[in-house]
């Protein structure tokens, strides 16, 4: 490589002085109008520095001479949409979740701000599209429900959680844990799932199945019920339908037998306020396995 400058004749340019291989690199001027354009972005980025908040302190930036603040300005735009939505959610508060039904627009509204609060609160477990995963959370979506699908009664368990120590209220079932404790046997254990397997329509009926309805009537009729199909009173679940949170395969069926789970869902009553609830229930009631509201009692006559 050599270093040397000359003028490069077809252009009548200087090079650099720079030679790769015979290649010279010529010493062209910036084009006025892109230097123009340059020194303004540079006075225009020290305007903006001394106008707007732009250099960090220690505990803040600096304010500018127009103590512009993006913050405050979300803060304005967040308390005017709070002042348009006052007057629907007003009216959110003071009716009955069961009767949203009964005011479509109210319904409506309800609707997509759970849907909004869902995205917050809900998705870190149940997914965005509120599928679940199987084993750990439940799917919203389909039809099957522990304790009740009708808005008040997913209203409750948003309120009272499930199996929440400090909450009076929590929603709780005890399935016991029929292998880890000793209740059965191994071979016990099989012949109740092949019976389950069996009422869920998955095997045909056989000798294992026969006598694990024996052992089924014996231990787990008093929460699931004669024919399986559950209790909603103490959140058995529906044994003869195909939804299962935990899997519906043999290994999957015995593992729920042997080792009962105990899954947790927070007390939201706590976290969130009674219209945000209520319009959660509202939003996981659409999803598409909400349930009719139950038929009001009339008051016993005096």
């Amino acid at each position: 490589m050599t270093n040397h400058k000359r003028l490069d004749e077809p252009t009548n340019t200087e090079t650099v002085g720079h030679e790769w291989d015979g290649i010279e690199e010529l010493n062209t001027p910036l084009p006025r109008w892109w230097l123009y354009t340059f020194y303004a972005c540079i006075v225009f980025a020290l305007g903006y520095t001394v106008f707007y908040p732009a250099w960090p302190g220690l505990h803040s930036a600096t304010p500018g001479i127009l103590h512009w603040s993006s913050r405050e300005d979300l803060n304005a735009e967040m308390k005017a949409q709070q002042a348009r939505n006052a007057p629907i959610m007003a009216a959110i508060a003071a009716t009955p979740v069961e009767a949203l039904p009964d005011h479509p627009q109210l319904l409506k509204a309800a609707i997509e701000g759970g849907r909004a609060q869902f995205r917050i609160h809900c998705i870190q477990c149940h997914g965005t599209g509120a599928a679940g995963i199987q084993g750990l959370y439940p799917n919203l979506n389909d039809d099957d429900w522990l304790w009740g699908g009708d808005l008040k009664a997913i209203q409750y368990t948003l309120i009272n959680g499930i199996r929440n120590p400090d909450v009076p209220t929590t929603r709780t079932s005890q399935m016991p844990s029929f292998g880890r404790d000793g209740i059965l046997q191994p071979a016990q254990i099989d012949d109740v799932v092949s019976f389950v397997r069996t009422i869920s329509g998955q095997d045909a009926a056989n000798a294992s199945s026969a006598r694990g309805a024996a052992l089924f009537a014996a231990n787990c009729v008093v929460c699931h019920g004669a024919q399986g199909k559950g209790n909603r009173l103490v959140g058995a679940p529906n044994l003869t339908d195909k939804i299962w949170l935990y899997g519906g395969g043999r290994e999957a069926i015995t593992n729920s037998v042997s080792n009962a789970h105990a899954g947790v869902m927070p007390a939201w009553g706590k976290k969130l306020d009674p219209v945000t609830i209520k319009m959660l229930a509202a939003y996981v009631h659409s999803l598409g396995g909400g349930e009719p509201n139950p038929p009001a009692v009339a008051p016993a006559p005096q």
